[in-house]
C-alpha cells in the first residue's frame, strides 16, 4: 500500500507514524517489513526519526535534483512515489493507493506512473481496516480524551442547572444565556487540555434539535421546555464523540416519551454487543424496538424525516467516522472485533413538534466485553447531573 498524504494528521497516514508533526510525505506498507516514510524536508528530520518507519529523506530521495529534472508538480510526486517504492524493495507492480493527498495531483502522478508500468487499486478500504482495531495506546488516549469530554458534559450542565427562567428564555449572571456562552465555556476547556474541535460542534435548540446534524446558532438563546442537543466530538490524535440531550423546565409529554424510548435503545443495544457480532444487527434490534414504540425507523421507510432516521452508531478513531460501519455489508468493516472503538447513538426525531433526542456513548471493545468511555448521566434534567 502506498499512502500520498498531505500531513501526519492524515488519517490514512496517522497509525503508521503516530502523533508526530510532517508536511507532505509518502508512506509505503508491504507489510513483511518495518513501513517506509519519504519526508520532504530535512527539517523534519527529528520528527521523523520518532515514527519508527524506516525513513526515505530528501538527502536519500535526492529531491533537489528531481525538482530540476521533473518540472510539473504531478511528475515530481510521480518521480518521489516511484523512488520511495524502490527505497522499500517495491518493484514495477499493482499497489493499493490511499492518502489524502490532492486528487487531481496524484491522479495525473499516477497517470505518468501508469505510462511505466504501475497499476493502482483502490487502497482506501485497506486502509480503513488497518486501523480499525486500536492498539493499547491508542485507547489510552481516547479515555484521555473522553475524560474531557465528560467534564465538559459537566460544565454544560452546571451552567444549565444554574440558569433561571424569565419568560421563556433561560438567564444566567444578568443575561440571556445563549448558545454561544456554553459554546465558549466548552472550547476553553477543550483547548486547555490541547484537544481541538475540527468539524466543530452541536448546540442544537428546539427545532433545530429534529435535524440530527444541524449544529446550532451561537445567537441561539436557550428556553425553558425546549430540547437541547449537545453533541461534542473533539480530537487529540484520535477523536471522542458523546451526545447528550439536555431540558430544563417543564418537559412536554413527548418529548419526555422519546427520550425514554431512545435511553432504552441504548441500554438495549449496548446488551446485545458482543464480539462476533455484525453491527447491522444492532440497528435491526433497534429499530424493532422504536416501531413496537410507534415511532418511524429506516426499516419501516414511512417518513426519512420523522422518528429514528440514522444508523445506530459509526466506528470512530483518526476519523470520526470509520470502521465498524453500522450499515448492512459484506465487508469485514461491519462486524465487531476486539480492539474496536466506537459509538451508539439511538435517536428520535420530531420536525412537527420542533424536538429532537440523541443519546450518545463512546465504547470500546475488548475480550473482556463492551467498556463505555462515557461514563455520564443520561438524565434530560441537569439538576440531575449536580
Amino acid at each position: 500500500m502506498v499512502v500520498v498524504a498531505e500531513s501526519s494528521r492524515d488519517p490514512d497516514l496517522a497509525p503508521f507514524v503516530g502523533p508526530v508533526h510532517l508536511g507532505k510525505a509518502i508512506l509505503v506498507a508491504t507489510g513483511d517489513r518495518r513501513p517506509t516514510l519519504g519526508y520532504l524536508t530535512s527539517m523534519e528530520r527529528g520528527e521523523a526519526a520518532v515514527t519508527g518507519c524506516t525513513l526515505f529523506g530528501p538527502e536519500q530521495s535526492g529531491l533537489t535534483d528531481l525538482r530540476e529534472k521533473s518540472g510539473a508538480e504531478h511528475r515530481l510526486w510521480a518521480s518521489l512515489i516511484e523512488a520511495t517504492l524502490a527505497f522499500a524493495g517495491v518493484s514495477c507492480s499493482t499497489v493499493a493507493l490511499a492518502g489524502r493527498a490532492p486528487a487531481g495531483l496524484v491522479h495525473a502522478a499516477c497517470s505518468v506512473l501508469e505510462s511505466k508500468g504501475w497499476g493502482f487499486n483502490d487502497g482506501s478500504v485497506v486502509a480503513r481496516t488497518y486501523r480499525k482495531l486500536k492498539g493499547e495506546d491508542e485507547i489510552k488516549q481516547v479515555r484521555s480524551t473522553a475524560a474531557v469530554v465528560c467534564s465538559a458534559f459537566r460544565r454544560i450542565a452546571g451552567l444549565l442547572a444554574a440558569a433561571s427562567v424569565r419568560g421563556d428564555e433561560l438567564w444566567l449572571e444578568g443575561e440571556r444565556l445563549k448558545v454561544a456562552r456554553v459554546r465558549s465555556e466548552v472550547a476553553v476547556l477543550f483547548a486547555q487540555a490541547g484537544l481541538e474541535q475540527p468539524m466543530g460542534n452541536i448546540f442544537a435548540v428546539g427545532a433545530k434539535a429534529a435535524i440530527p446534524h444541524t449544529q446550532g446558532e451561537s445567537m441561539d438563546v436557550l428556553r425553558p421546555g425546549k430540547a437541547l442537543v449537545v453533541d461534542l466530538f473533539p480530537r487529540d490524535t484520535l477523536f471522542a464523540d458523546c451526545t447528550r440531550t439536555f431540558c430544563v423546565g417543564e418537559l412536554d409529554r413527548h418529548l419526555y416519551a422519546a427520550h425514554k424510548h431512545v435511553y432504552q435503545a441504548l441500554v438495549h443495544a449496548q446488551g446485545k454487543v458482543q464480539v462476533g457480532i455484525r453491527a447491522s444487527r444492532l440497528q435491526q434490534a433497534v429499530c424493532a424496538e422504536f416501531e413496537k414504540a410507534g415511532y418511524d425507523t429506516p426499516q419501516s421507510r414511512q417518513d426519512p424525516r420523522h422518528g429514528y432516521v440514522h444508523n445506530l452508531g459509526h466506528g470512530v478513531g483518526f476519523e470520526l467516522h470509520e470502521f465498524p460501519t453500522f450499515a448492512e455489508t459484506e465487508t469485514e468493516g461491519g462486524r465487531l472485533e476486539a480492539g474496536d472503538l466506537f459509538t451508539i447513538e439511538p435517536g428520535l426525531y420530531e420536525p412537527s413538534l420542533r424536538f429532537g433526542v440523541r443519546l450518545e456513548d463512546l465504547c470500546y471493545l475488548s475480550e473482556d466485553g463492551l467498556e463505555i468511555l462515557t461514563d455520564l448521566p443520561y438524565d434530560l434534567d441537569p439538576n440531575a447531573w449536580v
